[in-house]
């Protein structure tokens, strides 16, 4: 009976899983069927012999207090995911921009392009000046924590404040993790599928605690491997792997002079290439409820806010508990 029960939820999971796939939607290179929650409008650049297009949205709010913020996204989303954040802080007052990178989002997807996290932040500055913009706090979540804090090093007297949220690179996994080529990060991007982005999401993000909220984070990723330009997605995916990998910015915290806040999940344990290491090595990786604590050592002038029993996105799981330290640290 047991034996017939698993089965039956097995059989269960699966239609689930293809209904999924089957109501997924076909998402344009540069997500122009996709509806960002402000406008959006676009940087042009020169950068690398090559004319990009950079997206970004810059809500403005109905009381401005003068102040600015410019907020980051990580490696698996774009700038649609600060939605809820983009309102609370303009409700405060707040100018809000908010930029896809390129190679993420609305943003163009290079067939070439060499990414370091000092190219990004330069993009980022541009945009800065061309809205004329000297003064605002930088807030990187993932990846972004560590763009954002390689903006802060480039230019301490732009950034007001830096606000690191679940940031990656607080450990260099190249100590523990063999290196592997762009060519590998790109097969296993031409892998991926609805179902398997999603496990990854719901056993690394959210602990195995699925909401009907966080399906459109995996039918973004997702509704792009239905495109026949996919192949240029995967690339540039692949490419910024080998960035983040490869570009440690943990030794150099000690270097930033800017008031910072962290704003810890303490259940975290993402890091990048547990699949390549022994279980007794993956053990040791992601450990956010020490890493938060060691790297408010290295940082001058930091504060640390911990949130309990919450995973890698702070701003989507527990809003409050995210926004609260946020506002409270940008008023100081």
């Amino acid at each position: 009976m047991r034996n017939l029960m698993v089965v039956g939820f097995v059989i269960l999971f699966v239609q689930f899983s293809k209904a999924q796939t089957d109501n997924l939607k076909w998402l344009d290179i540069e997500l122009a069927n996709y509806e960002y929650p402000y406008e959006v409008s676009v940087l042009n650049l020169k950068v690398q012999g090559q004319d990009l297009q950079m997206s970004y949205m810059d809500v403005k709010p109905s009381q401005n207090n003068g102040k600015n913020i410019v907020l980051l996204h990580g490696k698996n989303f774009n700038g649609a995911y600060w939605e809820t954040t983009i309102k609370a802080l303009t409700k405060e007052g707040y100018r809000v921009i908010v930029p896809d990178q390129i190679g993420f989002g609305k943003s163009t997807k290079p067939l070439h392009f060499h990414y370091t996290f000092q190219q990004l932040a330069r993009n980022t500055k541009e945009l800065l000046d061309t809205l004329n913009i000297d003064k605002t706090v930088i807030l990187g979540h993932s990846m972004g924590g560590m763009l954002a804090t390689r903006f802060a090093l480039m230019y301490p007297e732009t950034t007001e404040k830096l606000v690191l949220e679940n940031p990656i690179g607080l450990e260099d996994w190249k100590l523990k993790v063999p290196y592997k080529p762009v060519d590998w990060w790109y097969a296993n991007e031409l892998k991926k599928s609805y179902e398997g982005i999603k496990n990854y999401q719901l056993v690394n993000y959210y602990d195995n605690k699925w909401k009907e909220d966080y399906d459109q984070w995996v039918n973004l990723l997702a509704g792009w491997t239905l495109n026949s330009d996919y192949k240029r997605i995967a690339w540039n995916a692949a490419l910024t792997y080998d960035m983040i990998f490869t570009q440690p910015v943990v030794y150099e915290f000690e270097k930033i002079k800017v008031p910072t806040l962290l704003i810890i999940g303490t259940r975290d344990r993402t890091a990048l290439g547990k699949p390549l290491v022994s279980e007794e090595v993956r053990k040791t990786m992601g450990l956010y409820d020490t890493l938060g604590k060691t790297t408010k050592q290295k940082i001058k002038n930091a504060q640390l806010v911990e949130i309990e029993n919450i995973g890698h996105l702070p701003h989507i799981e527990k809003f409050e508990s995210f926004i609260d330290p946020l506002i409270k640290f940008m008023k100081e």
